[in-house]
């Protein structure tokens, strides 16, 4: 996604024009068909006599008939919704990705010395002890080493002098649990180097360890463990000694041991993804595989292999470092733990200010080809040996990728992406690639299996976007809506309005999933001691966190993939603020299957809702089921870490469910009926030249 300062090159706002409207089944048989709402009342009146109807708009605010006849089904392609990840915000590096130190290889000062060392900080004064940085490190890659000099002997304060680290704004250390530790060193003498956790001001001891080495004049890799005697969640790693002489650090790593599957995710933030059922990952961004320049752009070679061999980067984007320990490997193995498809997008020779001429691209090509064996090549193959030595001998189930990021119209962009395409397709011929070119209103003029379409706007401009697609064409490739959310000030960092006009649009592209692939929310994560951007999904800190009502909103569209969709056609006297879809779908748990509606009351006021079902034995539906409503009293309500659960979704018995049911729709809200069917509906509905079709109105 582009910074705030950035012209968008995405039409933020589409005019929609001869959108068909709908009508109901006594309209179809009379053949009439109006726009003014008296004239359709007045036939309704007469017609509905002639039809015996029991639901019209005369004794409602809204009336949503489905039809669930055979010839209404439509299936929802399996990969409709999953989730993007961008590193922004601090969303892995701090996140996700749950290293604890911070600036663990001393490398974000740059690769040279002296530099910084932020945020490791100093214990005791520089009267006696004194540390630089020099290149003396025993990683080619990432050359820079601390060097720390004990001016002070016998005369050192209690417990020594040294370094601390602080983490990504403290270290959420929990009591009973064990943390590995991981570091290098070296000295000319024997050393005794004390190793702690403590609270942020270095008193209290949650855990702690000591090195003890009478020969370490080579660098030598230590490896122990630290488990915590209490908690704190603002600690921080301690260094100390009181032996003078010179010691050098490099590569300090401390990780959780209970990281999901150990493969080094955060378990709290792993399992609120998890638990979107996301059918498809897209990674590792947006602007953060670009760079403001190319030196800066996400280089995948440069984030496989030992960890501590990784030289990391400066993203110039969005203004910080990371060290890769969450790189192209992790990426795929996230996918894989997820069970998400997983979508590279890979650097095609542009930045934000810089694009490489298609007579020296040839690089960049090999370099994508490479990325892609690596994911998909054979344990034999020279980057799938790679894979295999970081213990993924098997290879990973790469069908996507995308070739750049909103680079649509940058100079070079489409010269480039063919080279890219010919390369890709002659060698992975069954790989899927997404352009970033915009085909929604007119096609592509290159080839294409999908093209990237982005939204960012206010909440009334996301929710009427419902219809952006309604007359995209369905040959030629799909829409992938890679990055979709309503911004600025309806959006706070976070609230119920945003989500409203995100799920209208979501139901948009639900019913248009002839035209479009797959759609995910944009970002995924914030730290919120470091929010780039606004608003995000998750929400959190070192120690806790929570789901913003967007990140609530997804929940209600997860069984959507995969899904049965029916036609359903909406009528209402305030139909601009109201959206709704309707589908078939089987629980993966209970195995049962379900017929659901979602509705979206965009407006302010109750609605009165008739749901009609059409085309279906009334004694398939049961008689009752659950309605599932997120809303809050102020439209622009947020979730808090103080309130987390401010705005989620609340479930209860729906009373009186089958085939025509009143329902009450709140306020600003988004509303999914759930009524089990007593078998696989899509096997018994009848076609819509059945005479229940007529008679059950």
């Amino acid at each position: 996604m582009e910074r705030g300062r950035i012209e968008r090159k995405y039409e933020k706002e589409r005019v929609t024009r001869g959108h068909w409207k709908g009508r109901l089944p006594c309209e179809r048989i009379m053949g009439t068909r109006s726009d003014n709402h008296a004239l359709i009342l007045g036939l309704l009146i007469g017609v509905c006599v002639f039809c015996q109807c029991s639901a019209t708009l005369l004794d409602t605010n809204a009336l949503l008939v489905v039809n669930a006849s055979k010839d209404s089904i439509r299936k929802i392609p399996e990969t409709l919704f999953g989730v993007f990840f961008e590193e922004i915000n601090h969303a892995g590096a701090g996140g996700l990705w749950a290293e604890l130190v911070n600036n663990r290889g001393f490398e974000a000062g740059g690769q040279h010395s002296p530099s910084l060392i932020d945020p490791w900080s100093l214990i005791g004064d520089d009267l006696l002890v004194r540390v630089s940085t020099d290149l003396s490190s025993p990683f080619k890659r990432n050359p820079v080493a601390l060097r720390m000099e004990v001016l002070c002997d016998k005369d050192c304060p209690a417990g020594g002098v040294g370094i601390f680290n602080p983490g990504y704004w403290g270290m959420n250390i929990e009591q009973g649990k064990t943390y590995n530790l991981v570091l290098y060193v070296r000295s000319p003498e024997s050393v005794n180097v004390s190793v702690s956790l403590t609270d942020s001001i270095g008193v209290q001891s949650l855990a702690s360890t000591s090195i003890i080495a009478t020969d370490v004049s080579n660098w030598t890799k230590v490896v122990a463990k630290l488990e915590a005697t209490a908690t704190n969640k603002n600690a921080r790693l301690q260094l100390q000694t009181n032996k003078k002489g010179v010691i050098w650090f490099d590569q300090v790593s401390l990780m959780p041991t209970d990281t999901y599957k150990g493969h080094g995710f955060r378990n709290d933030l792993f399992k609120m993804v998890q638990d979107l059922e996301p059918a498809f990952i897209r990674f590792p961004g947006g602007c953060f595989v670009e760079g403001e320049f190319l030196k800066n752009a996400f280089r995948w070679k440069e984030t496989v292999g030992p960890w501590e061999e990784r030289p990391g980067h400066y993203g110039d984007v969005w203004f910080y470092w990371t060290d890769d320990g969450l790189g192209h490997y992790e990426f795929f193995q996230l996918a894989e733990d997820l069970g998400a498809a997983p979508i590279w997008v890979f650097n095609n020779g542009v930045s934000h200010q810089e694009s490489v001429n298609p007579l020296l691209i040839e690089p960049y090509v090999q370099e994508a080809l490479d990325g892609i064996e690596f994911a998909r090549g054979s344990p034999n193959s020279t980057w799938g040996s790679i894979r295999a030595a970081m213990g993924h001998p098997e290879p990973f189930d790469l069908k996507y990728v995308a070739i750049g990021n909103e680079d649509c119209g940058k100079p070079y962009y489409r010269e480039n992406y063919l080279k890219f395409y010919a390369a890709i397709r002659k060698a992975y011929p069954d790989i899927k690639m997404i352009s970033n070119c915009d085909a929604s209103s007119k096609p592509l003029d290159h080839p294409a299996d999908m093209y990237d379409f982005h939204i960012y706007s206010d909440a009334s401009t996301v929710f009427s976007q419902a219809k952006a697609f309604d007359h995209t064409s369905r040959t030629g490739p799909k829409a992938f809506v890679s990055e979709y959310a309503v911004t600025g000030k309806d959006a706070g960092l976070g609230s119920l309005l945003a989500s409203l006009g995100e799920a209208g649009f979501l139901i948009g592209i639900e019913k248009n999933s002839d035209a479009v692939e797959m759609a995910s929310y944009a970002p995924l994560f914030v730290n919120k001691n470091n929010i780039k951007w606004q608003p995000d999904a998750i929400v959190f800190d070192s120690s806790q966190s929570y789901g913003t009502p967007s990140y609530w909103m997804q929940h209600f569209f997860k069984e959507s993939n995969g899904a049965a969709l029916l036609n359903s056609t909406l009528q209402s006297n305030s139909s601009s603020s109201l959206q709704a879809s309707a589908i078939l779908f089987q629980d993966p748990v209970d195995k049962k299957h379900y017929l659901r509606v979602k509705v979206v009351n965009f407006g302010s006021t109750k609605v009165n809702l008739k749901i009609a079902i059409d085309g279906v034995d009334p004694n398939s539906l049961d008689t009752s089921g659950s309605q599932t409503v997120l809303s809050s009293t102020n439209v622009m309500d947020e979730n808090s870490f103080a309130n987390p659960e401010k705005i989620t979704p609340i479930r209860s018995l729906l009373e009186k469910a089958g085939k025509n049911m009143d329902v009450t729709l709140l306020p600003h809200s988004l509303t999914c009926f759930d009524v089990l069917t007593k078998s696989d509906i899509t096997q018994i509905t009848t076609t819509t030249d059945d005479k229940s079709h007529v008679s059950s109105m």
